[in-house]
């Protein structure tokens, strides 16, 4: 079992910076790669970025490129999003999710809320 914790989130004006956190904790030797999706109200979960636990490979939803950045710290178990010109758009729970393998995200936090306001 992998144990996520989300941290980081809250209420910014528009072009604001955000840095959010996500502890992990449990087997983490099994985490293969991990990532950061969110929610809006009235809106499905969309994936966000990811990177791979090893490698540190990433990639970014088009909507976020330039803006955000994911990064980890293997010695600490910790995932971060930093989050840079944000915008009202941003707004929803933004959640952290693990995977051991190179199939689906099985793994989730319980949520971080992101507030930006206009």
């Amino acid at each position: 079992q992998v144990q996520l914790v989300e941290s980081g989130g809250g209420l910014v004006q528009d072009g604001g910076s955000l840095r959010l956190s996500c502890a992990v904790s449990g087997r983490t030797f099994n985490v293969y790669a991990m990532g950061w999706f969110r929610q809006a109200p009235g809106n499905e979960r969309e994936f966000v970025a990811g990177i791979s636990w090893s490698g540190g490979n990433t990639n970014y939803a088009d909507a976020v490129k330039g803006r955000f950045t994911i990064s980890r710290d293997n010695a600490k178990n910790t995932m971060y999003l930093q989050m840079n010109s944000l915008k009202p758009g941003d707004t929803a729970v933004y959640y952290c999710a693990a995977k051991v393998t190179t199939g689906e995200y099985l793994y989730w936090g319980q949520g971080t809320q992101v507030t930006v306001s206009s």
